[in-house]
């Protein structure tokens, strides 16, 4: 881990930490760049996945006939 000394806007840290359900501020600020960073992976997976609908990928599951019984 990294000490890092700045400073931060209150009213957003103590907001971030409501939202997150974190105590104390370096448990808000290390929980909300984890959070930053999973919600960039979830837009890169539906960004991937938007561009397999586009290709079609998803199609034969459109079909009734292609379901298992």
């Amino acid at each position: 881990m990294s000490n890092l000394y700045m400073e931060v806007d209150d009213l957003a840290l103590a907001q971030a930490a409501e939202i997150l359900g974190t105590k104390s501020k370096k448990d808000t600020v290390n929980e909300a760049l984890r959070e930053v960073a999973r919600r960039h992976e979830r837009l890169r997976a539906l960004e991937r996945l938007t561009e397999m609908a586009e290709q079609g990928d998803f199609d034969p599951l459109m079909d009734k006939a292609n379901y298992r019984r």
